[in-house]
């Protein structure tokens, strides 16, 4: 089994966010950017985890975005994936970069597609959904478990009041969340190894759909209000006259 894992290039956590050019971009100035830590700690582990116990044979890294992003794609190189793939471009929108995964796992028969369940800096949680149903494909959102028995998979995912147990027949796509996997760190053997294994560059083959209008900060935090508990009048007209669901 061939396994294809999609990894993002966002801003550390600590990130102090800030926008230029008229809010229109997000301002990249001394911003440190890791591997988006649902694809990397769940989906590219857990990948990993099959190789190892032999039930895939390779694990490839596949990646929307401009060679700033190549020390993302060597450190889940060095975590263990045999090589990657860049796609030479910003990856303006969801199903832009969902169509250019859809079109090189069909094309080099990739038989399991694993994401994280989101990013953690657009947090759109689409992209996994999109390129199942590009290439109409099983899909399983969310999944916490997977183990695979020849070319069939049994996942299981959170479902309202539970969890749900589903079998399905590769080719699919999966979108990972927490359980999966361990965070796993690189060691010195990895991170050498990691300096010759392939990154193959292509061209993007699509185009945007929908392009960014501008960013605006969240509000921040607002002082709060005390109200004594037999003034229900004065709590009813802040509720109806102040108060804002955000």
């Amino acid at each position: 089994m061939k396994i294809l894992v999609a990894i993002s290039n966002v801003p550390d956590t600590t990130t102090k966010i800030a926008f230029s050019d008229n809010d229109t971009k997000f301002n990249t100035a001394g911003v440190q950017f890791i591997i988006n830590p649902y694809d990397e700690w769940y989906a590219l582990v857990r990948a990993l985890e099959l190789k190892e116990t032999g039930k895939a044979q390779t694990v490839t890294l596949f990646h929307v975005g401009l060679p700033d992003s190549e020390a993302t794609i060597r450190k889940g190189l060095a975590l263990g994936a045999d090589d990657a793939v860049r796609v030479n471009a910003e990856g303006p929108d969801a199903f832009f970069v969902a169509s250019e995964i859809a079109k090189y796992a069909k094309e080099n028969g990739y038989e399991l597609i694993l994401v994280g369940k989101e990013t953690i800096n657009y947090n759109g949680s689409s992209v996994g959904g999109m390129i199942a149903g590009i290439l109409d494909h099983p899909f399983v959102s969310l999944a916490t478990k997977l183990e695979m028995n020849g070319s069939t998979a049994t996942v299981e995912h959170d479902v309202d009041g539970g969890t749900q147990v589903v079998e399905c027949a590769a080719p699919m796509v999966i979108s990972c969340a927490k359980g999966m996997a361990e965070q796993r760190i690189p060691n010195m053997r990895g991170i050498m190894a990691a300096r010759t294994k392939p990154i193959k560059v292509v061209e993007a083959s699509s185009s945007a759909l929908t392009g960014i209008k501008s960013f605006a900060l969240t509000p921040g935090r607002t002082t709060c209000k005390f109200i004594d508990p037999s003034n229900v009048e004065e709590l009813v007209n802040l509720l109806h006259n102040e108060a804002k669901v955000i």
